[in-house]
């Protein structure tokens, strides 16, 4: 009897195709054969494409947040201490290629591609819940708060993945978020 692999080790599998060829590449046959299994394994356990690429993007979703979590040690006054205390956490090579499949998936949702142009909005809304929960301050202004904090950090983050750290350090030192 062969070995059975279970959801998480095809997942992981769909995270390394994903890292490695982009989500526009990834396949169930591309995760296979990254997996060592059959096609037919990877349709039982995400029965769409859109499954996967949900699951995947999800997964992108947790591990930044678990990265980010340690940075957060207590709640911000605002979105500008909030990125601040990010920045240090985003701006690094382990979160680089979480970023870059990110950033891939935001281009084809803007293109209005499926699953892409209903998933990442979800995500982004998610992100801003969670960093409002960050913030002190009145209800109503944590939410502004907490978008601009996202905007900043994904707009360092891109200038980061498109021409490089040194470009992006500059920018972020420039707008106080790096003493």
């Amino acid at each position: 009897m062969g070995h059975k692999h279970e959801k998480e080790d095809i997942l992981a599998g769909a995270m390394e195709v994903a890292t490695a060829e982009g989500l526009s590449r990834l396949s169930f046959g591309r995760v296979a054969r990254q997996v060592g299994i059959n096609d037919r394994t990877v349709v039982y356990y995400f029965p769409t494409k859109t499954d996967l690429v949900s699951e995947v993007l999800f997964s992108v979703g947790t591990r930044m947040r678990a990265t980010l979590e340690a940075a957060f040690t207590s709640n911000a006054a605002n979105g500008r201490e909030l990125a601040k205390a990010a920045w240090p956490v985003l701006a690094s090579e382990e979160a680089d290629p979480l970023f870059a499949l990110f950033f891939e998936a935001t281009g084809l949702a803007s293109a209005g591609q499926e699953p892409y142009h209903s998933l990442v909005p979800v995500l982004v809304e998610a992100w801003v819940e969670w960093a409002e929960q960050l913030i002190e301050g009145p209800e109503e202004l944590r939410r502004g708060e907490a978008e601009s904090a996202v905007a900043l950090t994904d707009g360092l983050l891109l200038l980061r993945q498109l021409v490089g750290p040194e470009p992006a350090e500059r920018a972020a030192r420039r707008l106080g978020l790096v003493d």
